[in-house]
């Protein structure tokens, strides 16, 4: 006995992609024919739609040919929608005058669907001629034996405008969802933006910060080659790190980010595993720094751990910027479900010289912290100084 061979899912995934690639008028076709052919079956004939008294016509030549004319173009009803309801129209009052009464019928409300979803161009003209032209089909068809009422018209007339009505009911559904896409799109774009507008301002501020307070302090050690050599050589690495972190904010931009063509481990998000190496860059530019941390970050803290990053850094780059050489603790945090962060200094130091800032980065650490459910604060200490606390769920990797 030979069993039967089931082909795997995965051998027919192209199948559909292949039918979407296809022009409109090839996958509006197949529907088109079997109309057709249906129409051209001897047990359809005369049980088509019918309008009035005409009796039965046999099937002719004529016959065939008003098929045709009824069912193909529904093979253009998306790419030409109101040719296709225009000459099946005509096929459909060729069908009732001979009293062919066929299966092909069907095609007059698909036809005014179509024209009614997908008609962009001489709408309301092509409604006014159809009306127009509609109360003549009625009178020739009286004229040929039909013997209907009025309201029989005229109900047949709002069953036609309710077929057009569903058409465009569909148009302006997919309108709104096509606009509704595309401010989705807009607000993504506007989001993606903004991060990186926030990170270029992080890594430009701090780095660009330590590297003007340790070229202001090589200008007084001159005279101490061991220390000016350590000064410049903190000036150089703290550029590599401000390269290295540009380079990841370009790599966000670069189309094949994500794809594994990317930056490599270089290029991630700093975390608060990296607060280490942040604190010893601003002590090198001749900050006293404290630094504390308690705990062990969380497996799965997500953003929260590239936050509270941010957040120290941001408070660092402050205190460089408006209390350099002031005492500073950074004291981190981390819990089952949240980091708490908090930077202060006892506001002993002196404002860096040729460093200015618009007051933006802490608020937008504020709207961060926010965004992941948290808490930000930043006001000065009653006896002296500033301080920055934040508190950052990390039970998600959001």
């Amino acid at each position: 006995m030979i069993g039967s061979r089931r082909l795997p899912a995965k051998s027919l995934d192209w199948a559909p992609d292949l039918w979407r690639r296809l022009d409109v008028t090839v996958r509006d076709l197949p529907l088109a024919l079997l109309l057709a052919v249906s129409s051209f079956l001897p047990g359809f004939y005369g049980h088509g739609t019918q309008i009035g008294e005409i009796a039965n016509r046999p099937f002719d030549a004529v016959g065939g040919l008003v098929v045709l004319l009824e069912c193909l173009p529904l093979a253009v009803r998306r790419r030409w929608p109101t040719v296709c309801a225009a000459l099946v129209m005509v096929g459909f009052a060729a069908d009732q005058l001979r009293g062919y009464h066929l299966a092909a019928g069907t095609a007059l409300p698909i036809a005014l669907i179509s024209a009614g979803a997908h008609a962009e161009r001489h709408r309301r003209r092509f409604l006014i001629v159809a009306s127009v032209l509609y109360p003549v089909f009625a009178v020739a068809l009286n004229r040929a034996g039909a013997q209907e009422d009025v309201e029989e018209y005229v109900t047949f007339y709002l069953a036609l405008g309710l077929a057009w009505g569903a058409g465009s009911w569909l148009r302006s559904t997919r309108a709104a969802e096509a606009e509704r896409r595309l401010r989705v799109a807009e607000a993504t774009r506007t989001a993606e933006r903004t991060r990186i507008a926030r990170e270029l301002h992080d890594v430009v501020t701090h780095h660009v910060t330590a590297m003007v307070v340790q070229t202001e302090a090589a200008r007084y050690l001159l005279a101490a080659p061991d220390r000016l050599d350590a000064t410049l050589s903190a000036v150089t690495d703290t550029g590599r790190r401000a390269i290295t972190d540009l380079r990841h904010l370009l790599d966000l931009l670069n189309p094949d980010h994500g794809t594994g063509t990317g930056t490599g481990a270089e290029g991630r998000a700093p975390s608060a595993g990296d607060l280490g190496a942040l604190v010893e860059q601003t002590r090198s530019a001749g900050q006293p720094v404290e630094f504390k941390q308690v705990g062990e970050a969380p497996v799965a803290a997500g953003s929260a751990e590239s936050v509270a990053y941010r957040v120290v850094q941001e408070a660092l780059t402050n205190v460089l910027k408006y209390a350099h050489g002031s005492q500073v603790e950074v004291e981190v945090r981390y819990g089952a479900t949240e980091i708490t962060v908090e930077v202060g200094n006892d506001g002993s130091g002196s404002r860096a010289a040729a460093v200015g800032g618009g007051g933006r980065g802490l608020v937008g650490l504020g709207e961060r912290v926010a965004a992941l459910g948290g808490e930000f604060g930043a006001d000065p200490r009653p006896g002296g100084g500033f301080v920055v606390r934040a508190r950052i769920p990390s039970g998600t990797a959001s």
